[in-house]
């Protein structure tokens, strides 16, 4: 059973989604659990700006942050993300690899790196129909081998038409509850990167999923969402600066690392920008709580200039 559903905000995505999955989806015994499944799904998040959830239950500003980064840095590097996300720790191979890794098949080094290729490539012949990345491997299904993790991403496409940039992103599969909210804000956040460095504006974001599920021990966290209510408010992101955003995002890693590694926050650079600063103050916020050290999380919960994201020191981060 395919479905198709279009909304402003994630969280009226997430609502019509969740609805559909608990009164539509078939019943699948799978690897990992007992699923309620839909078979071709296409979800159209029509503001990509409107990339986060303002729900108590789904707010999920830190965690998304780290995944981006965790790919910006073009590494497998396991502690960038399990000190997050632990896990993911889960999913560390023998050689203390994760195998799906999206960082070095997105960002890699060199030629490898497809992010900086497709905006050149864009640069050279706007209206192309090439600029696809490609995160599936045919390694990754190789004959004998069989890994603990796999991209469930398998191509994203961007298109340049009438100087918005639409992203198109295809996945094998897809966890509705735990996945689909980090992957809409990592995406929609990477759309906005290369929309930049074009100097062109955002146009659609479509997340199209082979198999679309919801594990059925998250049925209640599903009820617990949709008994919030509507969550009408508006939650866009502001936008990016103008521009390029390479350095601010090598300033955000830098900081990122610091907050991991550093036992004094005051020592912590913050990315030129406030923009981007205010996001490391989200994950110094986080840092803090976690260490206890409630007067730093209250002065970095103060500093933050943008409203939106301030509301999402309000609750505790995750």
């Amino acid at each position: 059973m395919a479905f198709s559903v279009s909304d402003r905000t994630l969280d009226d995505l997430l609502r019509h989604t969740y609805n559909e999955l608990v009164a539509s989806g078939a019943k699948l015994s799978a690897t990992r659990g007992s699923t309620l499944e839909i078979v071709g799904a296409s979800l159209e998040l029509e503001n990509p700006l409107a990339r986060l959830s303002l729900s108590e239950s789904r707010r999920r500003l830190v965690s998304g942050l780290a995944e981006l980064n965790w790919y910006l840095t073009g590494t497998s590097d396991t502690g960038t993300i399990t000190h997050y996300i632990p896990i993911y720790a889960n999913e560390i191979e023998s050689d203390g690899s994760i195998r799906g890794a999206y960082g070095p098949r997105i960002f890699g080094n060199g030629d490898n790196n497809q992010i900086r290729n497709i905006i050149e490539l864009l640069k050279e012949k706007p209206h192309t129909r090439r600029a696809v990345v490609q995160i599936f491997d045919k390694s990754d299904i190789s004959k004998g081998k069989r890994f603990k993790d796999i991209p469930c991403t398998t191509t994203m496409q961007f298109l340049l038409r009438d100087g918005c940039l639409s992203l198109i992103v295809t996945m094998r599969s897809n966890d509705a509850y735990l996945g689909l909210p980090h992957d809409i804000f990592v995406f929609t956040m990477i759309q906005e990167i290369v929309a930049r460095s074009l100097n062109c504006e955002l146009g659609r974001y479509i997340h199209n999923v082979g198999s679309l599920h919801l594990y059925e021990e998250r049925l209640d966290d599903v009820e617990a969402f949709l008994k919030e209510g509507w969550q009408s408010t508006d939650s866009s992101m502001k936008p990016m600066p103008s521009g390029a955003q390479w350095a601010y995002l090598e300033q955000l890693s830098a900081a990122e690392g610091e907050l991991r590694s550093s036992g004094s926050f005051d020592e912590i650079n913050l990315p030129s920008h406030a923009y981007w600063a205010d996001l490391v103050r989200v994950l110094a916020h986080w840092e803090a709580a976690k260490r206890g050290n409630t007067t730093y999380a209250g002065r970095m919960q103060d500093a933050i200039t943008d409203g939106t994201l301030r509301e999402f020191v309000r609750v505790k981060s995750s």
